[in-house]
């Protein structure tokens, strides 16, 4: 049988057609938000459809919300660390023994706050690429507000309000007892390495019917909410209008000293100008004899 150069090329082109079409694929993931609590471990689900191997193929991991985001890398059967965000190091990681079936998931260990944001689940081959995008929402209920007083300040009583370890920023709220809202001043918001929040509030209250007050944080997002009182005792009060008393009477003596102070200053320079006026004077009538006598 005779085969022509027709033929060799007919059977290139069948070969060719074929190894594209076996390499296409579809990459495939949840559609609803992953939902994640700090400090537990999660799967970000990632799989190829038809379930082809992956074991020789480029799966990349990327965070969306960071320029050059790269979480994760597995190209020709090595994981490649270089230019991985430093926070995702040594948290990461893809289960190898499922690869052959197209299970490019990655598993997560100890969510942080900076773990939240958009997540591409990038595969390519030689021939062909898809991707797909998972959101994940971190939540982190942080500690019970604690209050403490901070004494007497213009205006009150000083009182300060700190909460730690939130994700979302939480809402830090003073209350009196009715449930009326408080002024208070604004907010000391940090954010830690990890992406967790404290927040920091001062108030100054002033003596009511029950003298009781709450600091509320609470974040809607994740529906949580935490309270904590304080009472101050009436002696602590009455400690406060003793200060006022004194501050008052401070002042009234300062105020006093300062005015016999101008009072002292306007009679010296009454007296200096006297003085000078009787130098002047003097000097003057001198002068005149000189002039008599020559």
């Amino acid at each position: 049988m005779k085969v022509t150069q027709l033929d060799c090329l007919c059977v290139i082109l069948l070969h060719l057609l074929h190894t594209a079409g076996s390499e296409r694929f579809e990459v495939l993931g949840p559609t609803d938000v992953i939902a994640a609590v700090a400090g537990d471990d999660i799967i970000l689900p990632c799989y190829l459809k038809p379930n082809i191997s992956a074991e020789d193929i480029t799966v990349d991991w990327l965070n969306l919300d960071f320029l050059d985001g790269r979480v994760y890398r597995y190209q020709n059967s090595e994981i490649i660390r270089e230019d991985q965000i430093l926070f995702y190091r040594g948290r990461t990681s893809l289960f190898k023994e499922e690869l052959w079936r197209g299970n490019t998931s990655l598993k997560l260990t100890r969510v942080q706050g900076t773990d939240e944001g958009r997540y591409k689940c990038f595969i390519k081959a030689k021939s062909w690429y898809d991707d797909f995008t998972i959101e994940v929402l971190v939540k982190a209920v942080g500690s019970k507000p604690v209050v403490s007083i901070e004494g007497h300040r213009e205006g009150g009583m000083g009182l300060l309000c700190e909460t730690e370890g939130w994700h979302p920023e939480p809402e830090l709220l003073w209350l009196e007892s009715k449930g009326d809202r408080l002024s208070a001043g604004p907010p000391e918001i940090h954010r830690d390495l990890k992406g967790f929040y404290t927040v920091k509030q001062h108030v100054i209250v002033q003596e009511t019917d029950t003298n009781r007050f709450t600091c509320r944080v609470q974040q809607s997002r994740i529906n949580e909410k935490m309270e904590t009182e304080v009472h101050l005792p009436s002696v602590i009060i009455d400690q406060l209008k003793l200060q006022r008393d004194d501050q008052s009477k401070q002042g009234e003596v300062l105020r006093k000293e300062r005015d016999d102070l101008k009072k002292e200053r306007v009679d010296l320079w009454a007296q200096n100008s006297k003085y000078c006026l009787q130098i002047i004077t003097l000097l003057t009538s001198l002068e005149r004899q000189k002039y008599n006598f020559l």
